[in-house]
């Protein structure tokens, strides 16, 4: 699961920080999806160690009277333009300080290697499915990672475009095992009425300082 929306009145691209807490949408976002789990046979919750992914998770794992664990593998990816604005219309593009870390979007040159995101992400899962066998787990992390690890399992390229994402705002990205292999991935958005929607899938990316998820909520 990806986290709710983040109280973010910057537009900062704030990547691992800490201090960043859902906002009240966020929070309703959080609720509606423990609702949605419910009637599921889960007997683990783990989560992100940051803010938002901890408070996502938490209505989900007192839903089902469990304790909420903590996996740093699903952590965020890192990136060199944490705390900095970095959207449509801002020019962080045009700034020459900024070129060296986009020379290579292959492996990514501003961020974590995807390669990396990828051996983290499956042990986080792998340790999930082990720990919930025969039963669900449900991990809550960060759009780039989830993407990243749903990208590997579907045998698609690493790199891409960040706006062909489909990894909306408390969204459920489920990966099925048979034993030890993974046989289906799915995908459902069961809070999309409450993601505004500049922030949906596909949403094409707007201009302007008011625009506050032009750090796209990550």
């Amino acid at each position: 699961m990806r986290h709710g929306e983040v109280h973010n009145p910057d537009g900062l691209l704030y990547g691992r920080l800490p201090g960043y807490h859902l906002s009240e949408l966020g929070r309703k976002m959080a609720e509606r999806v423990a609702e949605h789990l419910a009637p599921r046979d889960i007997t683990q919750v783990i989560a992100s160690p940051l803010e938002r992914a901890q408070e996502t998770a938490t209505p989900i794992a007192k839903a089902h009277g469990l304790d909420l664990g903590t996996d740093a593998r699903l952590i965020e990816a890192d990136n060199v333009f944490q705390g900095k604005t970095f959207g449509v219309g801002d020019g962080a593009l045009r700034n020459p300080d900024n070129w060296k870390h986009l020379v290579n979007p292959f492996r990514p040159s501003w961020g974590e290697p995807y390669v990396d995101q990828v051996v983290r992400m499956m042990g986080a899962l792998n340790a999930a499915k082990d720990a919930a066998r025969g039963h669900e787990a449900v991990l809550v992390s960060h759009q780039l990672p989830i993407w990243i690890v749903r990208s590997y399992v579907e045998r698609r390229r690493l790199w891409h475009d960040p706006r062909k994402r489909q990894c909306t705002l408390a969204s459920l990205t489920s990966f099925t095992y048979l034993g030890d292999k993974i046989v289906s991935v799915g995908y459902s958005e069961p809070a999309i009425d409450l993601v505004p929607a500049h922030l949906r899938a596909g949403a094409k990316p707007q201009k302007g300082a008011e625009v506050q998820g032009k750090a796209f909520g990550a």
